[in-house]
């Protein structure tokens, strides 16, 4: 790693040497927290892989329960039906705490299993179809929710997996091997003041 193109002066190697402390110092703080975002987002992707299995689960239900009320009402009918039933949902922006940042994320509340027809023009297979969707809509949502979470906690660890890297490969290098050169550097001159001084006071004697 090249070092920095500084004279070797003592005040020049006591600035490298608190660049170097702090950097150390950032180092230990970003990997810290390098760690803590990747066990997080281990944990999302876990929430993540069981969500997409119940999703499956729900698909494997609501697609078929939809399938068996058209069968037994008829599209036509189940066109006329839905044409007159309208589902009102909240949608409000929220703050996550997660790793410890304040992460933007989405509530969705979902209405209840109301049923929306009249008794008299309902069917079980509608019934069934109905709940089965809300079900549905409601792992959507939460998978959704999590998703975006595990997306910005791994932005944020490329984030700081990429200062950590620049830490240890770039900074730290070239602050230690420009700490050596200047202290070598110094040590030199010492040496050469010390032999000149010694030189002097000899010819100094015999005068």
């Amino acid at each position: 790693m090249a070092r920095e193109q500084i004279a070797p002066t003592k005040s020049n190697l006591l600035r490298v040497k608190e660049r170097l402390a702090t950097a150390v110092e950032g180092y230990d703080l970003l990997e810290q927290k390098r760690e803590i975002l990747v066990m997080e987002l281990m944990q999302k992707v876990e929430q993540v892989k069981l969500l997409e299995k119940d999703l499956d689960g729900c698909i494997e239900t609501a697609y078929p329960a939809l399938k068996r009320m058209l069968i037994v009402m008829g599209r036509e009918r189940a066109d006329r039906l839905s044409q007159g039933i309208q589902y009102r949902y909240e949608l409000e922006e929220k703050r996550v705490m997660c790793a410890g940042m304040n992460l933007p994320s989405l509530e969705v509340r979902l209405p209840g299993a109301e049923l929306k027809y009249s008794p008299a023009n309902s069917f079980a297979e509608c019934d069934e179809t109905v709940l089965e969707f809300i079900k549905l809509l409601k792992v959507l949502t939460e998978l959704a929710a999590v998703r975006t979470i595990a997306w910005r906690l791994a932005r944020e660890v490329r984030k700081t997996q990429r200062r950590v890297n620049a830490l240890e490969k770039m900074v730290i290098p070239s602050a230690r091997d420009t700490k050596t050169y200047i202290e070598a550097a110094l040590e030199e001159r010492d040496r050469d003041s010390f032999f000149t001084s010694k030189l002097l006071k000899r010819k100094a004697g015999k005068e």
